[in-house]
């Protein structure tokens, strides 16, 4: 079983619908994931499923070592979590939001200054970590979002479309910082994204079309001689 993320025959239905029809991947420790697909693609429905918000009968979750569907709390316990949409409480300070999901995971108290500081300081926030987050530009809040995400120290990272709304510099930034996570520090990270542009050649790639996998492999072997988004906009009609 592996220390990553691993999904077999996944599927999932709403009503008539079939959003998911039997996704399986494997994603090892220290490699980036990207998930493409365009909006309404299943990338929602799978993110809510690897985060339990979802829960179904057909298919298999494994995190980190651990069933999600056998032995839940141990499974989630060792994933990170960047939503699409933000979740932070506006009027406390950046620290703040991180001590309450510290105290959320159980953390030890004693622990939990020295994590938020080395949390914090990994993504240059230090200087901001008494600042109200209402008083942050959109960057600063993914970026302590991102931080918060990695304070419980999780061994997988899920970042569902993460970089929404944001400006092109802040982008990037984010999009190497979760890069650098994934080779230096070891992290299973699925990026999920729409956007071809947050996917680098070297990277994993797992396509998602009409809740199918419809390519799986590196990056640039995939898109061979065409650039990524000519060739994503051939496979799903969507341009990018």
């Amino acid at each position: 079983m592996t220390a990553g993320l691993r999904v077999e025959n996944l599927r999932f239905r709403y009503g008539a619908r079939e959003a998911l029809g039997g996704v399986s991947f494997e994603i090892p420790p220290g490699r980036f994931c990207a998930l493409l697909g365009p909006n309404g693609a299943g990338k929602s429905t799978l993110v809510s499923l690897l985060t339990r918000l979802l829960v179904s009968s057909e298919g298999r979750i494994s995190i980190a070592g651990h069933d999600l569907g056998r032995h839940p709390r141990a499974a989630l316990a060792d994933l990170g979590v960047v939503f699409q949409q933000p979740t932070l409480d506006l009027d406390l300070s950046v620290r703040q939001n991180l001590a309450y999901f510290a105290a959320l995971h159980g953390l030890p108290r004693r622990t939990v200054p020295d994590r938020i500081e080395a949390a914090l300081g990994r993504l240059d926030m230090l200087e901001r970590a008494d600042e109200k987050v209402r008083a942050l530009n959109g960057g600063h809040r993914r970026r302590t979002e991102l931080a918060r995400a990695l304070l419980h120290k999780p061994r997988v990272l899920l970042l569902d479309e993460p970089t929404v709304g944001l400006d092109a510099a802040s982008r990037a930034g984010i999009t190497a910082h979760v890069h650098d996570l994934a080779q230096n520090d070891g992290l299973c990270v699925l990026w999920a994204t729409h956007l071809t542009d947050e996917v680098r050649d070297g990277d994993r790639l797992l396509v998602l079309h009409r809740g199918k996998i419809i390519a799986d492999g590196e990056t640039g072997e995939i898109r061979g001689d065409s650039p990524l988004s000519d060739w994503f906009l051939d496979r799903t009609g969507t341009p990018v």
